[in-house]
C-alpha cells in the first residue's frame, strides 16, 4: 500500500515536470502572480477568464525551481533561469502568447470581498458610514470598545458620525474584527497581484506596462539630456552633445574674431554694434512699430465694421424710439 502511494507522488511529480517543460517549450512570456488569500474558486474563475492563449501553473517554489533547472540543462535555454529568483513566497505563473497588458487587465477584473480577519494586515483603509446598523441596544458593548459615537434609535444602534475604523498598514484587531463582521461589512477584496513580467530572458516590473508613448519620449530626451551634460563636461564627442560643442566651438571663434582683425560677415556685425551700442536703439524701436502697427490693424478694421453697422442700422434710430 505505502509502495503504491509512493509511485503515485512520483507519477504526480513526473506529470507536473512535463506540463511545466511544455509550457516553457512553447511561450516566451511569462506573468508571476501572487496568489495570497486566492481560493481554488478564485483561481478557476482566473482560468476560465484568460483561456485560449494563456495557461496558469500553481505548484510548489522548490518543484517548479528544479524543473526549471533541469530542463535550462537539458534544452540549453539558460534564459529561462531568470524565473528562478522571482519564485518567492505564494506564487503562481501565468504563460501567455497574447499582449501582456491585456492578460494583467483580465486578471486584475477577478477580485473577491474578504472579511477582515484579526491580525491581517489591512490592505486599505476601512471607514464605518454613519447610519441605522440594525443592532439591537445590547451591542452598543462593541461601539464602546472602539470610542464610536452612537444613539438608540427606533430600538437600534444607530452611528452618528463616519468612523475611521481601521488604516492601512494596521494590524485588525479582535473588536473591529468582530464588529466588522455584525455589521456585515467585508472590507477588503483579493485577487491575483501580478509582481513581475518575464518576456524571453527578460524581467521587468509590471509597471512598465503602463508607460505611455508620452512617458518613453520624456524618459528618451531626459536620457539624451543626460548624456550630451555628460559629454560637454568630459569633452567626449557625442552625438547628443555636437549641435552643442559646434555652438560653443562658433562662439569661440566669434570672440577671436571681435577681439582680432579677422573678419567674415557676422563678426563684422557684431564688431559694428560693439562699435556703435546705438544702432540697438534704432532697430529696437524700428522692431516695436512694426509690431504695434500690425496689432492696431485689425483693432481699426474691428471699429470700421462697428461704424458701419450702427450707420446702416435702422437710420440710427434706438428700436425704442416712437
Amino acid at each position: 500500500m505505502g509502495v503504491k502511494k509512493q509511485s503515485t507522488k512520483i507519477e504526480k511529480k513526473q506529470a507536473y515536470d512535463r506540463k511545466l517543460c511544455k509550457f516553457l517549450d512553447e511561450y516566451s512570456r511569462v506573468l508571476i502572480a501572487e496568489v495570497d488569500n486566492v481560493g481554488s474558486t478564485h483561481l478557476a474563475a482566473v482560468r476560465r477568464g484568460i483561456r485560449g492563449d494563456s495557461e496558469m501553473l500553481m505548484g510548489k517554489n522548490t518543484l517548479i525551481r528544479r524543473c526549471i533547472k533541469v530542463h535550462a540543462e537539458t534544452t540549453g535555454n539558460d534564459k529561462i533561469k531568470a524565473l528562478i529568483p522571482l519564485l518567492q513566497g505564494n506564487v503562481g505563473l501565468i504563460f501567455t502568447k497574447a499582449d501582456i497588458k491585456e492578460v494583467r487587465e483580465e486578471v486584475a477584473k477577478y477580485k473577491v470581498g474578504a472579511p477582515a480577519r484579526v491580525g491581517l494586515v489591512a490592505p486599505i483603509d476601512v471607514v464605518v458610514p454613519p447610519g441605522n446598523t440594525g443592532l439591537d441596544p445590547s451591542q452598543t458593548s462593541f461601539f464602546q470598545v472602539l470610542n464610536i459615537p452612537t444613539k438608540i434609535n427606533k430600538g437600534t444602534v444607530e452611528i452618528v458620525s463616519r468612523v475611521d475604523l481601521i488604516k492601512k498598514g494596521d494590524k485588525v484587531g479582535s473588536s473591529e474584527a468582530a464588529l466588522l463582521a455584525k455589521l456585515g461589512i467585508r472590507p477588503f477584496s483579493y485577487g491575483l497581484v501580478i509582481t513581475n513580467v518575464y518576456d524571453d530572458g527578460s524581467v521587468f516590473s509590471p509597471e512598465v506596462l503602463d508607460l505611455t508613448d508620452e512617458d518613453l519620449m520624456e524618459k528618451f530626451a531626459s536620457g539624451v539630456s543626460m548624456v550630451a551634460s555628460l559629454s560637454l563636461a568630459v569633452s567626449y564627442p557625442t552625438m547628443a552633445a555636437a549641435p552643442h560643442m559646434f555652438l560653443n566651438g562658433y562662439k569661440n571663434v566669434l570672440a577671436v574674431a571681435v577681439e582680432t582683425d579677422y573678419s567674415y560677415p557676422h563678426a563684422d556685425q557684431i564688431k559694428e554694434y560693439l562699435k556703435d551700442p546705438s544702432k540697438f536703439a534704432v532697430a529696437a524701436p524700428a522692431a516695436a512699430a512694426s509690431f504695434a502697427g500690425a496689432a492696431a490693424a485689425p483693432e481699426e478694421e474691428e471699429k470700421e465694421e462697428s461704424d458701419g453697422e450702427s450707420d446702416g442700422d435702422g437710420m440710427g434710430l434706438s428700436l425704442f424710439d416712437d
